[in-house]
C-alpha cells in the first residue's frame, strides 16, 4: 500500500513540472510573439524606414545632379551667345567705341566687386542712401570726408568756434536810403550806393561765407497805400525781366509796395558784374516785421526805421535725398 502511494505521488509530481515550465514560457511572450521574435520584427521595421530614407536621399541628390548638369548646359549657351554678341558688336565698332565700351565694362565689374564687398559687410540700399546724404552735408560745409571723424571730435571737445552767420544789410529810410514816396522808384543817392559801396559789401561776404544766394526783401510800415487795384500779378515778371521799368509796378497795398521795391534793389544788384554768378531773389515782408525780427503789434503812423531793404545772403538749399 505504501509503495502504491509513493507511486501515485512520483507521477503527480512529474505531471506538474511540465505545466510550470509552460508558465514561464507564456510570461516570455509580447503579443503571441517571443522576445527574440519581437527583437527580430524590430530590426526588420527599422530597416525598412532606413531604406525608405536612402531612397529619399538618393532621388533627391539625382534631382540635384539633373537641375545641376540643365544649370551647366544653359550657362555654356549663354557663354557661348555671349561670345557671339561680343564678337558682332565689336566687329561693328570702331576703335574709339571699343576702348569706350571695354573701360565701361571694366567699370561694370569694378561696380559688382564693390557691391558684392558691401553685401558682404551687411550693407543695405539704404546704409549708401544715408551714407551719401552725409557725404553730401559734409561737401556743403567743405569738409572732407577723409576729416570728418577730426572735425568731429574737435567739436565734441570744443575745439571749434560756434557757426559764424552772414551779416544782414539792413538799408532804411532812416539810414538815408529813400524810395519816391508810395511807389518802388528809387532816388538816385540809393541807386549809386547799390552799384557802389553796398554792392562791394555783398561780394565780400559771398566770398567769405561761399554763398552763392543773395534775398532781397522789402519791409514797409503800417501805413496804407492809397490805391484801389495792383497790377503786380501782370506786371512783376516784366519788371524782373527787364521788359518794363519799375515804375510800372502799382501796388495796392504794403504787401506789394514791399515786393515792388525788393524786385527794383534786385535789378540793380542783378546788372552788377561782381555779382554776375549769384542768384538774387526779392521778397516781401510786407508790415508784418519790425526791426528786430519780431512780428509787429501794430504799430501805426510814419515810422522811418521799418521802411526799409533787408539783404540777407545764404548758400542755395540742397535736398538730402540721393
Amino acid at each position: 500500500r505504501r509503495a502504491e502511494t509513493a507511486v501515485v505521488q512520483m507521477v503527480t509530481q512529474a505531471s506538474g513540472s511540465p505545466k510550470l515550465e509552460h508558465k514561464g514560457y507564456n510570461r516570455g511572450l509580447i503579443l503571441g510573439l517571443t522576445m527574440a521574435e519581437s527583437m527580430l520584427l524590430l530590426v526588420f521595421c527599422l530597416l525598412l524606414v532606413a531604406a525608405a530614407m536612402i531612397t529619399a536621399e538618393r532621388k533627391q541628390r539625382m534631382d540635384a545632379e539633373q537641375r545641376l548638369a540643365q544649370l551647366e548646359q544653359q550657362n555654356k549657351e549663354l557663354s557661348a551667345l555671349l561670345v557671339e554678341a561680343q564678337s558682332k558688336l565689336g566687329s561693328n565698332m570702331s576703335a574709339t567705341d571699343r576702348a569706350k565700351f571695354e573701360s565701361e565694362w571694366r567699370e561694370l565689374v569694378s561696380a559688382r566687386q564693390i557691391i558684392d564687398r558691401l553685401k558682404m559687410n551687411d550693407a543695405s540700399p539704404a546704409d549708401l542712401a544715408k551714407l551719401a546724404a552725409v557725404a553730401k552735408v559734409l561737401a556743403a560745409n567743405n569738409i572732407p570726408l577723409d576729416k570728418a571723424p577730426d572735425q568731429l571730435e574737435q567739436l565734441l571737445h570744443g575745439d571749434i568756434k560756434p557757426h559764424e552767420w552772414p551779416p544782414i544789410i539792413s538799408l532804411s529810410e532812416a539810414g538815408g536810403y529813400y524810395f519816391t514816396s508810395g511807389s518802388a522808384a528809387l532816388t538816385r543817392e540809393f541807386e549809386d550806393k547799390l552799384e557802389t559801396s553796398i554792392a562791394d559789401q555783398i561780394a565780400d561776404n559771398l566770398e567769405r561765407y561761399q554763398v552763392d544766394v543773395v534775398e532781397v526783401i522789402g519791409h514797409t510800415d503800417e501805413q496804407r497805400v492809397a490805391r484801389s487795384t495792383s497790377n503786380l500779378d501782370d506786371a512783376s515778371i516784366g519788371v524782373i525781366d527787364g521788359q518794363l521799368p519799375v515804375d510800372a509796378l502799382q501796388p495796392a497795398d504794403n504787401a506789394g509796395l514791399g515786393l515792388a521795391r525788393a524786385i527794383a534793389v534786385a535789378n540793380i544788384l542783378k546788372e552788377n558784374p561782381k555779382l554776375k554768378d549769384v542768384t538774387v531773389l526779392p521778397m516781401s515782408a510786407a508790415q508784418l516785421v519790425i526791426p528786430g525780427d519780431a512780428l509787429t503789434s501794430g504799430q501805426a503812423g510814419d515810422v522811418k526805421e521799418r521802411r526799409r531793404i533787408e539783404i540777407r545772403i545764404r548758400r542755395r538749399a540742397e535736398s538730402l535725398q540721393p
